[in-house]
């Protein structure tokens, strides 16, 4: 089941930046990257990574299987914001999303209570996350029941939603993905994440907060997050220097250093200097795209042969992170052309998330040529 979320979140990706050359709104546009694709493997990846950190067992099926539910309610979302479905899809899609998240949300606190020993840090991460997520799609039926509160509404939900679901997962997994992918110990990493998680969140919340209702709330929200992420680039360059660059980590430096660049294009447009669509297709660009194809490159071969390590995981996982710092390079020359709404900006995500899907399938389809 990791394997196929892995496989529809490109392909969601793909959807959508095929559906930013036509004339599709951003909203629904966006909602296919999120809804259908960034959601689920999120929750999978959480699923897969929580009893890693408490040191417990697998999931029940109730949590494993979780995932797919929200997808089959993702899948209702980009048809109803382009109007091809009722509007009461939405209340429908927003309830069960709030309902996994508490869900999931229960699970995580009852693995850190039973945990042997002191949890690692970044289980509270995903904790803090799911908040988000619960708190933003909550939202929803609000603003579809009081017009007048949508716009402030929709700004704190899409915030939520992108810098404290996304984000936070994001932040709270990336030290420890990166020394697995690189096979070298960062000492730091569990300090920073129990010192960086308060900041973090508030940042989120008061960036949220700006977005909806006064910039002056998004310039210290900002900073704080800004201070985070340069704590994490700081550790690792010492850590680990150029080795950061190598194929199984460029997307995923890329992702962190376009999330930084994001910061500052959030302000930028907090003061009308940059539009609302080109900086949520950045976004898509400079940090999803390269994070989660990044992510799958090191998660993909453990979901597809768990266990012990074998000689068709590191097959696999060689050709998946083969051509990473070209697909790194595609995906920020895309984020920042997109940024500047110029014409065919999404052509070189979109050749970098053609060239991961093409290693994946002929990886699957035969693994002895991997």
């Amino acid at each position: 089941m990791l394997v196929w979320l892995g496989v529809c979140a490109i392909v969601a990706f793909l959807a959508a930046l095929a559906a930013t050359l036509g004339a599709v709104s951003a909203a629904p546009t966006f909602h296919i990257a999120f809804a259908v694709g960034a959601l689920p493997l999120i929750f999978g990846a959480i699923g897969h990574f929580v009893p890693v950190l408490t040191r417990s067992r697998a999931p029940a099926p109730v949590i494993h299987y979780l995932p797919l539910v929200v997808q089959a309610a993702g899948i209702l979302v980009p048809p109803a914001l382009a109007g091809w479905l009722p509007y009461w899809t939405l209340h429908l899609s927003a309830t069960v999303d709030a309902a996994a998240a508490l869900l999931l949300l229960f699970w995580i606190s009852r693995r850190l209570r039973a945990a042997l020993g002191a949890p690692h840090p970044g289980a509270h991460w995903y904790g803090a996350a799911l908040l988000c997520l619960f708190f933003a799609v909550s939202l929803v039926p609000v603003w579809l029941a009081v017009p007048e509160l949508r716009a402030a509404l929709r700004l704190f939900h899409l915030h939520l939603n992108t810098l404290g679901f996304i984000g936070l997962a994001a932040l709270g997994t990336l030290p420890v993905l990166l020394p697995t992918a690189l096979r070298q110990p960062e000492p730091t990493a569990a300090t920073r994440l129990r010192i960086d998680l308060l900041p973090a969140l508030v940042g989120v919340v008061l960036v949220a907060a700006g977005a909806a209702t006064g910039f002056w709330l998004a310039v210290p929200g900002a900073l704080l997050l800004f201070w985070v992420v340069g704590r994490d680039l700081r550790a690792w360059w010492r850590a680990y220097g150029r080795k950061l660059g190598a194929g199984e980590t460029a997307p995923l430096l890329i992702a962190s250093v376009g999330f930084l660049l994001l910061l500052v294009v959030g302000l930028a447009h907090g003061v009308g200097w940059i539009a609302a669509r080109p900086a949520l297709s950045g976004y898509v660009a400079l940090f999803l795209l390269p994070l989660v194809s990044g992510a799958l490159a090191q998660l993909l071969p453990v979901w597809r042969y768990p266990g012990a390590d074998s000689p068709a995981r590191q097959a696999l996982l060689h050709r998946l992170t083969r051509g990473g710092p070209v697909r790194a390079a595609l995906f920020f020359v895309a984020g920042l052309a997109l940024l500047f709404d110029l014409p065919f900006a999404g052509v070189p995500a979109a050749l970098a998330l053609a060239d991961f899907v093409l290693r994946l399938m002929a990886a699957l389809y035969n693994p002895r040529q991997s």
